[in-house]
């Protein structure tokens, strides 16, 4: 399961997706969460899918390694399928005493899960296809207006791309400690939940401990090359806008507008009633 977790992770390639401006990737991700919100019925979250399924495929980030990153949150989206099918009221399928099934419950639990899969997909591809250097510099670019009010622009996208950069790292980390204390006899993996809950316990001293170790020699790493904030630093590369990048913009909001025409004509209510 923690060899499963690709949060954070890049997959090297030079597809035209990987050679977007960071930038603009960033504002593209937060604007494909903004209208995956804005589907309301299972035809715009087609649209979505085969969007995200283009994209994919542009990317040439396998398949399989992008699907592994769901295994992890596959609790959070089963335990969301679970309250929706049970905690939504209407047209009553199946009484399970004191628990019901609405058709309403089953439609809701389906559109929230596949709501949080698609999230997770469209977030993923920002850090597959970006390095974590580039990533820091998008990020500060676009936090530099806020420069003149006080924002410290590049501290805050150093912390924010060190914290993702170390996911991966804490994560191996923490699967050699649970190998080290399976040699030992430690078991994780028999017993009921609460138990394995237990028996992780033992795990996050020394996972701490490490982790401390690491930001520790990360600081000495940093000191001995004479990083002292991004007051007069320069950049190797500077980004620059190329055509593909205002390509990209043109078809994202072609992709928009067809979300804003789903929604505002309503086809799946318009498809059920030519069906029916």
């Amino acid at each position: 399961m923690i060899r499963d977790i690709t949060i954070g992770q890049y997959y090297p390639g030079y597809s035209v997706v990987h050679r977007l401006d960071t930038r603009l990737k960033l504002i593209l991700v937060l604007a494909f969460m903004v209208s995956v919100f804005l589907v309301s019925d299972f035809i715009g979250y087609a649209f979505v899918l085969v969007f995200l399924a283009i994209i994919i495929s542009i990317s040439k980030v396998p398949l399989r390694f992008i699907m592994r990153g769901l295994k992890p949150v596959f609790i959070i989206i089963a335990l969301t399928f679970v309250l929706n099918l049970f905690m939504t009221r209407g047209d009553v399928l199946v009484e399970l005493g004191a628990l019901t099934i609405t058709r309403q419950g089953i439609y809701t639990a389906c559109y929230m899960a596949l709501r949080i899969i698609l999230l997770i997909l469209g977030a993923s591809m920002l850090t597959f296809t970006t390095k974590p250097v580039k990533l820091t510099d998008g990020i500060e670019c676009l936090l530099k207006p806020g420069a003149r009010f006080g924002v410290p622009a590049h501290e805050l996208a150093m912390m924010m791309t060190i914290a993702l950069r170390f996911i991966p790292t804490l994560l191996e980390e923490t699967d050699k400690i649970m190998k080290a204390q399976q040699a030992r006899g430690a078991d994780f993996e028999t017993g009921s939940i609460f138990r394995r809950a237990k028996a992780l316990i033992p795990i996050f001293i020394p996972l701490i401990v490490g982790a401390f170790r690491m930001a520790a020699d990360l600081a000495m790493a940093m000191e001995a090359r004479c990083y002292r904030g991004g007051e007069g630093r320069t950049k190797l590369h500077v980004f620059a806008w190329k055509r593909r990048d205002t390509l990209a913009v043109v078809i994202f909001c072609a992709f928009v507008a067809l979300i804003l025409f789903e929604r505002f004509f309503n086809l799946q209510g318009l498809l059920i009633t030519a069906l029916f």
